[in-house]
């Protein structure tokens, strides 16, 4: 191994955008003495892996999985004699996938300090990338996606988003077919501005709807436009462009990450739980009129308050008013249980293991609409 290897982040930045997996396993053979390397991305429902470099290895399968899910790097024995190092990579709270590489040896905490540096470096550049190249979208999709399926992921922030405050995570569901669902978020400071929509209709049409309103939120938001405002600006815009033919049901969050005080506009179904300890309850906010029912609709703030440790949840109608033929809704006995089982894992998990509880609630049958959730775990 080479005693000074060359920063991995500069030979990103100066990388085309889709060789950067190439760049950083010869970076790895060239100064760490790996074997082969190997690196891998999440598919849209963030329950397999996919490699960019070779062929699937199914043998790997469980333990890359492990370091994905638990962000937490690992090594185990390799042929030839070498070790398999797994390397979560991460940025900003969001799993961008995991860096494989095969040394001749269990690399010391030095060494073991560069590589997690480098693999840093990649998930940012890995991330970075994606709105200069479609290979590593490609990588992520089984099948094709419908039209407003690709509307919709283009829309999204991001999977996740976190620091040692807070860790928000959210997830689409049916993934290649969602419609008029979507979560929205962005960080200013010390103040997290959290959106999630349930557009109204079906296909192309409630994807233009979403779009139209979380543009418009933006838009208010981004000139400095309190959540009242966001919410209002949306509301003239849906209105002016729909008539009052259609709307969008949206709740609004602002989150102080200091105090834990959450300010709300709640314009129609999504509904809000706190997980607290063991108990888990609805945050009982007065629901207002849906984005675009009216011109010139005025909103009011809601405020609750967040304590440390606490789970917040945000799932749309699809999740909570789900009803499978001859099944009570899952808001009403699925979700609780569901919930209950993630409160040992981190955010990025929870909203899986949410949603793959109502695929399993649906028995195999077509839900009637699309869903999402929004996790987000106060760390103070």
């Amino acid at each position: 191994m080479s005693d000074q290897p060359a920063p991995l982040g500069s030979l990103l930045r100066a990388a085309p955008p889709d060789r950067l997996p190439e760049i950083a396993a010869e970076h790895l053979r060239r100064h760490f003495s790996a074997g082969a390397v190997e690196v891998l991305v999440p598919d849209l429902t963030g329950t397999r892996l996919h490699p960019l470099i070779g062929e699937p290895d199914p043998t790997d399968a469980t333990t890359a999985m492990r370091c994905f899910g638990s962000q937490q790097p690992s090594t185990e024995r390799a042929p030839a004699g070498q070790v398999r190092l797994h390397l979560p990579l991460t940025c900003w709270g969001e799993r961008v996938g995991v860096l494989r590489a095969d040394l001749p040896a269990a690399p010391p905490a030095e060494i073991a300090e560069r590589l997690a540096a480098d693999s840093d470096d990649l998930a940012i550049a890995l991330r970075a990338a994606e709105t200069a190249t479609d290979r590593y979208h490609q990588a992520r999709r089984r099948g094709r996606l419908t039209m407003a399926a690709e509307l919709q992921w283009d829309l999204l922030p991001g999977r996740a988003l976190g620091d040692d405050r807070f860790l928000v995570a959210g997830q689409l569901e049916p993934a290649y077919d969602v419609r008029g669902d979507h979560f929205d978020w962005a960080l200013d400071g010390d103040r997290l501005t959290l959106t999630v929509l349930n557009g109204d209709g079906d296909g192309m049409e409630a994807a233009l709807l979403t779009s139209l309103a979380v543009n418009a939120m933006r838009n208010a938001r981004r000139f400095g436009a309190d959540i009242v405002e966001q919410a209002e600006l949306a509301s003239d815009a849906v209105h002016a462009r729909y008539s009052g033919g259609v709307h969008a049901a949206t709740l609004l969050l602002e989150i102080d990450l200091v105090s834990g005080g959450v300010a709300a506009v709640d314009a129609g179904s999504p509904h809000c739980l706190i997980a607290r300890g063991s108990g888990i309850e609805q945050v009982p906010l007065e629901q207002q009129l849906p984005l675009g029912m009216f011109g010139e609709a005025h909103y009011e703030i809601q405020r609750f308050q967040l304590e440390p440790g606490d789970r917040m949840l945000v799932v749309s109608d699809g999740v909570h008013a789900a009803t499978p033929t001859g099944l009570p809704r899952f808001g009403e006995s699925g979700l609780l249980s569901a919930l209950r089982r993630t409160r040992l894992q981190p955010a990025t998990e929870a909203v899986g293991t949410v949603l793959r509880s109502l695929r399993e609630y649906h028995a195999g049958a077509e839900p009637d609409d699309d869903a999402v959730m929004v996790c987000l775990d106060w760390r103070r």
